[in-house]
């Protein structure tokens, strides 16, 4: 439910699936009421009809054998009448004419008596079926006397219903490939409507892996605003970390030549001159940070296979004397949302320490989902204890099952992972490709859904 799509597409579903049953029912109601009304009027066109050719004479109620519509002379045929006289009450009325076509049928025992001038509609059952009844009072004048009458009217409601269930099921027919129809545009319409919110994705994406440096789509006018705000961003950002690596350029470069002056000096003693070359040494590796960080904005994403890549025949020719081998495992398209120095600086410190924790072998695994990045570096050395592993994470900690490793590096390593809000274990593989070995396993974890 936190998707705009989703919600847009739940609340058109539910607008289609509420309103046209809505509209469905209201139709098949109103032609119910139509085609009933249309009875009761064929009905009462029908008494006028009988009207006409009904005489009273001598108390007695006069009808011709045959009757001009030809249903009332034919047995069993669905339309029915007869007269009967009007008394004070239902039952008490007496037959005193029906059609040819119910002489075969039983009459029920009860048959309205509206009062003279009104009519009454109602329903009954006759020989097992349902019939509409039509009753109508009149009055006739029998030499002065008044002779009244009520004419029933009986008609099978069987051409009615099945007339009502061929439009009902015509009609939901039609609104069902309507509704489907509709689904079907209401979708489209909304995929297309969405679409620049798909492409900006898109290009958010490919930023993210460093194919493109900035928004260039076209966008309707409500999201150019923010586009422009993010291109601006995106440059701000850019330029910003380029003045901070000139910056730190600069600094390394002012201090380099007061170092050279210091260095020149022969009464030096030998301790002085060593923190000096270390001195040195750290302004040479920041100049050469800086100069590889400029070239990479941070929003660019890093291979992690090309970084890893660059460092192996480093390693190898600096501790060729130990002839490592490297069981790599890397997903070609693991990208590590960062800088690249940053990524060049975790894994190398890493990566060195294992060479001078191993004995023969090294495991590097890599897996990438689209929000996370996990790599593992596994040696096969000695290994660390659980003391070992809580010294070597702390500043100028240095485990002692090697002469040599796992000291400020290491602290520098997870304070740059905590800059990403990633995080370092020391302990058992976790990816299904780790080979088996036996020594420390450093796992960096980068979760870049946050």
């Amino acid at each position: 439910m936190n998707s705009l799509k989703v919600r847009l597409l739940l609340s058109t579903l539910a607008m289609t699936l509420v309103m046209l049953p809505i509209i469905g029912f209201t139709l098949s109601n109103a032609f119910e009421r139509q085609l009933s009304q249309a009875v009761q009027n064929e009905l009462k066109a029908y008494s006028y009809s009988i009207f006409t050719v009904a005489e009273v004479g001598n108390k007695q109620l006069l009808m011709p054998d045959f009757l001009l519509e030809n249903q009332f002379n034919v047995s069993k045929s669905g339309l029915y009448a007869v007269i009967t006289s009007l008394s004070q009450g239902p039952g008490k009325n007496t037959p005193l004419w029906q059609s040819q076509s119910l002489i075969t049928l039983a009459l029920p025992a009860l048959l309205p008596s509206p009062d003279v001038g009104q009519t009454q509609f109602s329903k009954i059952n006759l020989v097992g079926s349902r019939h509409l009844l039509y009753s109508f009072s009149a009055s006739f004048s029998d030499n002065g006397q008044a002779f009244p009458i009520t004419l029933h009217l009986i008609k099978d409601q069987q051409e009615f219903f099945s007339a009502l269930n061929d439009f009902r099921q015509q009609l939901w027919t039609w609104l069902l490939a309507l509704m489907a129809v509709f689904i079907f545009v209401q979708i489209s319409w909304l995929l297309w409507t969405l679409k620049p919110l798909t492409v900006l994705t898109h290009e958010l994406g490919s930023i993210e892996k460093g194919q493109k440096k900035a928004l260039s789509a076209k966008y309707p006018l409500e999201l150019q605003q923010v586009t422009q705000q993010l291109n601006t961003l995106l440059v701000t950002e850019e330029n910003q970390r380029t003045r901070y690596r000139n910056a730190l350029s600069d600094l390394a470069h002012s201090l380099k030549n007061p170092l050279a002056v210091i260095q020149s000096q022969a009464d030096i003693s030998a301790s002085a001159s060593e923190q000096l070359q270390l001195i040195n040494q750290i302004i040479e590796h920041q100049l050469k940070r800086a100069q590889s960080a400029g070239q990479s904005p941070w929003h660019l994403g890093v291979q992690v296979k090309q970084v890893i890549d660059k460092l192996l025949p480093t390693l190898s020719k600096i501790y060729q004397d130990k002839d490592l081998a490297f069981i790599i495992n890397v997903d070609s398209s693991a990208i590590f949302k960062g800088d690249e120095t940053d990524l060049m600086e975790i894994l190398g410190n890493v990566l060195d320490n294992a060479c001078k924790a191993a004995k023969h072998k090294i495991a590097v695994n890599v897996a990438s989902t689209a929000k996370k990045l996990t790599i593992e570096i596994i040696d096969d050395g000695a290994g660390l204890n659980e003391s070992q592993q809580a010294i070597i994470l702390s500043r100028g900690g240095r485990a002692d099952t090697y002469q040599a490793g796992h000291g400020i590096g290491l602290a520098i390593v997870s304070d740059l992972v905590a800059s990403y809000q990633g995080q370092l274990f020391i302990g058992k593989p976790t990816i299904d490709k780790s080979a088996v070995l036996t020594g420390a396993c450093f796992t960096l974890v980068f979760d870049f859904s946050r």
